[in-house]
């Protein structure tokens, strides 16, 4: 036990460390840490680690689903609803139907069923893969929306076919009829579920007063709702995705500005100790996978290169496919940004597995209904493991150089331009508040002014370029003497900070004071 909790902290010490190490090495930080661990893995003195395969993904996606979330809303997915149903559902199933085909013709031994089960824990690109490694490429917003969207959703489809496969397979019965009900009671039990706990959870924040007492809440609900959907036979991760968005759509209801800073902060690192832990654990993985194949893994090679091909290759023919045909279409809804070959290609080599796949080969029984060993398993593991480290360790490095080499890059000037005029809407809104205000109040003319200038001068300091020319031209002439008067201000406000931590080593002063002071000192510093 204890050797398990020191791999755990050191997995942990391993992702803070891979946060540095990655930007200076232009590598995102869930690579390194899946390579951190694969040499664990492979060092005889390590120990395994031992996590029931069940407890995977209830433990990893709930807080991931919800921190990809807050970064995205209900309309992105609907802008891009096509692209996403086309491959987070019909590329799915017809990567799942490919693997099985040619997992079957290469080891007839492996029975439909079980090469099914292969073909569907193999097919989705991992949601947490995608954010890791494609959100900070600077890649267009609409290519990253959909690749996201892809991740979120095709879980859906691959859970309901692999678990319709491997009962197949441990009870001798299949239904095509059953299997496709299963799929919609799945998705239709799974937004119930979803937007259940979220609009209870978004009244219940609304009463809350602390701004912890409500990011403990929206760190609670998900696995709640990923909990109580798998339970009641829906789909636990489209409970969460729900969930997560009804959250995030209401958090203008009842989230203020000290929800957000603190959310933003907790989620920030709990992304990261999260995303660190769960890449390093399908390194730590292979340990397990190479036992289990013992001196056999060699024969293993060549099933596993065969679907690598097939899972890698269809979804560059499906994508070349689906973009000759619905290009046309797709130029009509976003003129601005029409799908390129470039950005198929970009698409196309993103498309990295991950925790989902290691979870699910994990979960596979290891004998049926009628105690026989469940055909295959060894090498349906040892093939995703393959498939994993193939993605995340090959296409997951060269990732930023295939953007690179392709071109392709977010329009950084439309980007700049739709900030500027939301930056003048706020503006806007704010004096014709102040407006108000004044009217209703009453306000001096002189007050007014001064008022009013202070929010453009605010604005002219946040967005320079947002701002008129005549506010800027007063931010000019003030810039000098407000970078000194807050160098002042904070020296000041340091000699404060000092006084009050050296009262914190003192008898007689309880701690819990100093603390008091400490906040609202630090909270007058941001003010």
């Amino acid at each position: 036990m204890h050797h398990q909790l020191e791999l755990i902290f050191a997995v942990l010490f391993a992702t803070i460390l891979a946060q540095p190490l990655g930007r200076r090495l232009g590598q995102a930080p869930a690579v390194l840490m899946t390579g951190f661990g694969v040499v664990l893995a492979l060092i005889p003195q390590v120990p395994e680690i031992h996590i029931d395969p069940e407890l995977i993904l209830p433990l990893v996606l709930p807080p991931l689903l919800y921190a990809a979330a807050r970064r995205t809303t209900w309309r992105t997915f609907a802008e891009n609803w096509g692209a996403i149903t086309m491959r987070a559902v019909v590329l799915v199933i017809a990567t799942t139907a490919a693997v099985a085909w040619v997992v079957h013709l290469w080891n007839p031994k492996i029975p439909i069923g079980a090469a099914v089960a292969l073909g569907a824990l193999v097919a989705p690109p991992d949601p947490v893969a995608v954010s890791a490694l494609a959100g900070k490429l600077g890649l267009p917003r609409r290519l990253v929306s959909v690749l996201e969207g892809e991740g979120l959703f095709n879980d859906v489809t691959a859970i309901v076919l692999y678990s319709a496969a491997i009962e197949a397979v441990v009870t001798g019965k299949f239904s095509a009829w059953g299997a496709f009900g299963d799929f919609v009671v799945s998705a239709l039990v799974g937004v119930v579920v979803g937007l259940l706990f979220g609009w209870a959870g978004s009244k219940l924040m609304g009463r809350l007063d602390e701004a912890p007492w409500k990011v403990a809440l929206g760190l609670l609900l998900p696995f709640a709702a990923y909990g109580v959907s798998e339970s009641r036979g829906g789909s636990a991760v489209l409970a969460v995705l729900v969930c997560s968005l009804y959250l995030t759509d209401a958090a203008t209801d009842f989230g203020d500005s000290d929800y957000r800073l603190v959310g933003d902060s907790f989620w920030e690192i709990t992304e990261m100790l999260v995303t660190g832990f769960a890449f390093g654990l399908i390194g730590l993985e292979l340990s397990t996978v190479m036992r289990d194949a013992g001196p056999d893994w060699p024969r293993f090679l060549g099933g596993a290169a065969v679907v690598i091909a097939v899972v890698v290759g269809l979804r560059l023919i499906w994508l070349l496919g689906t973009t000759a045909l619905f290009q046309n279409w797709w130029r009509t809804r976003d003129k601005d940004e029409p799908y390129t070959w470039r950005e198929t290609v970009v698409t196309w080599w993103a498309g990295m597995r991950g925790v989902a796949t290691v979870a699910l080969a994990l979960a596979v029984p290891f004998t049926t209904d009628s105690g026989k060993p469940f055909p295959g398993r060894t090498e349906i593991l040892f093939t995703a493991f393959a498939v994993v480290l193939f993605t995340l360790l090959l296409q997951g490095p060269t990732l930023p150089a295939v953007v690179r080499a392709t071109g392709v890059h977010a329009d950084t000037g439309t980007e700049r331009a739709l900030e500027r005029q939301l930056w003048t809407r706020v503006l806007q809104a704010e004096l014709a508040r102040l407006k108000e205000i004044s009217a209703a109040e009453q306000l001096p003319d002189e007050v007014y002014e001064r008022l009013r200038s202070g929010f453009e001068r605010r604005l002219a300091q946040a967005d320079p370029e947002a701002a008129d020319s005549q506010a800027r031209m007063n931010t000019d002439r003030a810039i000098a003497f407000t970078k000194k008067m807050r160098g002042i201000t904070n020296e000041v406000l340091e000699a404060g900070r000092t006084e009050a931590l050296a009262a914190r080593r003192e008898p007689g002063i309880p701690p819990d004071v100093v603390d008091r002071v400490m906040r609202r000192l630090d909270l007058r510093g941001t003010g």
